[in-house]
């Protein structure tokens, strides 16, 4: 618990704000103090980006990511070519090496040499893939919020919804909170799709939250999304969720106009961003705004603090006891199960 935490950043699109909000959150040396940061990146970009905006953060270049000292920032060159800066659009080379970066940090993750991923702002996938067993959850210091579906045209949502995928992502949300941070019984709103309770909320919805609670999961709902907002019902509850993108993001960007950070819940690795994307209007001009990077930073060190809280009484499970059956002579196996097995 008391060594420095390794958070890998991948740097984003280089024509927009990555570089920019990355070393600017680390122009506060007290960072160093709390993690020790490898930037998934290009030296040369990263040069030309504090030099454009004269930014005083300094850091080390390192091949790999076992060379990360602490007390320095770390900046891992993930390829050789030199990437053309061309602040304000995205091009073919600065998605490129948004891409190589990110690939380079997905394989030292599988090698377990650093401890949280925060991903430097990108381009959305034109074509996400619409089955991700990922769950996307928005927050901040007011409100979570989760999206039942990511990037769907309004036109395909409820053919999208479904009893099983509202019990499996109601069930990664509610999981979240109690591994993540550290929420021990959390109560669960489920937002209605229509205005108007109709067919969905009946035949779908409605089921969903009574098979979620047979679970074992404090789930509530369907609510109209609007009514629930506008009384603030969201304040009664850990976490919401959402039956598609702008029905979450358009409360959420309300109640967190400073910043947010978006996690991917449900997958192994604690992999946090920002809740902004490249911001290619205002690149290159010196006045982005690093708070929704530093807080995806903190977001992702504190679940990795909490999760080693939680998974510390599975780690060692008492031996496995015994107990004989007098009347019969058999014998009754119990054992406390191991983590692996609780959260799979």
């Amino acid at each position: 618990m008391d060594k420095k935490i390794r958070v890998a950043i991948t740097h984003g699109d280089t024509n927009g704000v990555g570089y920019e909000v990355i070393l600017r959150a680390f122009e506060d040396l007290m960072m160093l103090d709390m993690c020790t940061p490898i930037i998934y990146g290009s030296p040369k970009a990263a040069t030309f980006h504090r030099k454009a905006m004269q930014i005083e953060t300094q850091f080390t270049i390192i091949k790999d990511a076992d060379e990360a000292k602490d007390g320095r920032v770390n900046l891992l060159a993930t390829f050789d070519e030199e990437v053309p800066v061309e602040f304000g659009h995205s091009t073919e080379a600065s998605s490129n090496a948004a891409k190589q970066a990110l690939a380079r940090a997905k394989e030292d993750m599988q090698k377990h040499l650093f401890d949280v991923l925060v991903l430097g702002p990108v381009v959305p996938n034109p074509n996400p893939n619409r089955e991700e067993k990922a769950l996307t959850i928005m927050l901040s210091d007011r409100v979570r919020i989760g999206l039942l579906t990511n990037h769907l045209p309004i036109k395909e949502v409820a053919q999208s919804i479904s009893i099983e995928k509202i019990v499996e992502k109601g069930k990664i949300f509610f999981n979240s909170l109690k591994r993540d941070f550290r929420i021990n019984n959390p109560r669960l709103a489920v937002l209605a799709l229509n205005p108007q309770l109709g067919a969905e909320e009946e035949q779908i919805i409605a089921p969903a939250v009574a098979e979620l609670e047979k679970q074992n999961v404090q789930a509530f709902g369907p609510y109209a999304a609007e009514e629930f907002f506008a009384c603030n019902n969201h304040e009664q509850f850990d976490g919401v969720l959402a039956m598609y993108d702008d029905q979450g993001m358009l409360p959420f960007n309300s109640l967190a106009p400073e910043f947010g950070v978006k996690l991917k819940a449900g997958i192994t690795a604690i992999c946090t961003t920002t809740d902004h994307g490249p911001s290619f209007e205002i690149a290159g001009q010196g006045i982005a705004d690093p708070t929704s990077l530093r807080q995806a930073i903190y977001t992702a060190v504190d679940m990795f603090r909490n999760r080693m809280e939680y998974d510390e009484p599975f780690a060692n499970p008492l031996p496995k006891l015994y107990h004989e059956k007098r009347e019969d002579g058999d014998k009754a196996r119990f054992a406390m199960p191991r983590a692996k097995d609780v959260f799979k």
